[in-house]
């Protein structure tokens, strides 16, 4: 199993920021690497 650590910039988005947020989830947008970006589409799966 893999698993996946993700960062933000504090003054961008902070882990106040998300625990502030309905269900602790929010989408994640603006990565302009593709191959970043397409790991993050295909390979990354959501724990239950």
């Amino acid at each position: 199993m893999r698993y996946w650590l993700m960062k933000s910039e504090p003054a961008e988005f902070s882990i106040d920021d998300l625990k502030d947020r309905p269900h602790q989830i929010e989408p994640w947008d603006g990565v302009r690497n593709y191959q970043a970006r397409n790991m993050m589409r295909d390979d990354m799966k959501k724990m239950t």
